[in-house]
């Protein structure tokens, strides 16, 4: 049983809904912390309960005003580090900068590693990003896995279908992408069968949705019986919307990474998986030094 006892968890405010749930469903309260601007913009921390010698979880993910969260994150996790916790832990459903994490370019900033150095620097101890589990288990409730095969939208994201797919005992398949230039995609070559089949493109991120609508409607030419996305984070950006509402997708399943009740309400082929459990057990498994491992391969409920 879960007690509580020596745990704390705050949150910023680029998604307290998600911290709500998490606290929830660990049966603790939200721990008490104004972060507010001042005159000049800067972000301002109080933390307004002791959390000396507790395990401190601080909650916040990359979105809207990505900066701001990143320094409330930071400020936070100092605010807690001189303020004695015994460990500080960011939950960051969705990294800050998280695809800025190699040189593709001459003197091109590999700004995800910054990103982690500015967390260690300020005091913390672990990061948490988790969402697989989530997406597995929709998968297994909701398909009959002999009629699925999971699809990669590009080469770069093979490796996360791939152990999907491995995961779930189906058919995988892949897209090479021809690119004329960035976020242009020329030509696409399906590697794989998917004829007959449902396929679910699976995928990290989803911006403006243009690569997985072309996707969906290759996917439908090649004889796909339906089509579904799976992504971890549904940023949907610009158009995204109207892409996704106008293509053959059936559905556009994310996870509650990043608030999602006015894109359910603005597009029908929408679907949200709460990943409030799953973070909730990996923060209890946490304190109590039990494996996270072990949650690839069990879901929480």
């Amino acid at each position: 049983m879960f007690t509580g006892n020596g745990i704390k968890i705050f949150t910023g405010t680029s998604h307290p809904e998600l911290a709500e749930i998490i606290t929830r469903r660990l049966g603790v309260p939200l721990g008490k912390a104004e972060v507010t601007k001042s005159g000049v913009g800067e972000t301002q921390v109080r933390i307004t309960e002791s959390v000396r010698e507790d395990d401190v979880y601080i909650i916040n993910t990359g979105c809207g005003e990505i900066n701001t969260a990143l320094m409330e994150v930071c400020i936070m996790i100092h605010a807690c580090k001189i303020a004695s916790a015994k460990r500080i832990t960011a939950v960051l459903p969705l990294f800050p900068y998280a695809r800025q994490d190699k040189k593709d370019k001459s003197r091109a900033p590999i700004t995800a590693k910054l990103v982690a150095n500015m967390l260690q620097k300020s005091g913390c101890d672990h990061v948490i990003l988790y969402a697989e589990p989530s997406s597995i288990q929709y998968i297994r409730t909701n398909f009959d896995l002999s009629d699925i095969v999971i699809v990669s939208p590009d080469a770069g994201g093979a490796k996360r279908a791939t152990s999907m797919a491995d995961r779930l005992g189906v058919d995988f398949a892949l897209f090479h992408k021809e690119r004329k230039k960035a976020n242009e995609v020329s030509r696409m070559v399906l590697v794989g069968h998917v004829k007959d089949k449902i396929a679910i493109l699976v995928d990290d991120m989803a911006d403006t949705c243009g690569t997985l609508c072309l996707a969906a409607q290759h996917l439908t030419e090649a004889g796909a019986a339906k089509v579904y996305a799976m992504v971890t984070h549904g940023i949907l950006s610009g158009n995204a919307l109207k892409n996704v509402e106008q293509s053959s997708l059936e559905k556009l399943i994310v996870t509650n990474t990043l608030p999602q009740a006015e894109n359910v309400a603005n597009c029908s082929k929408i679907e949200v998986i709460d990943i409030g459990n799953v973070l909730a057990e990996v923060i209890r498994r946490s304190h109590y030094g039990e494996s996270v491992s072990k949650l690839f391969d069990e879901v929480p409920y």
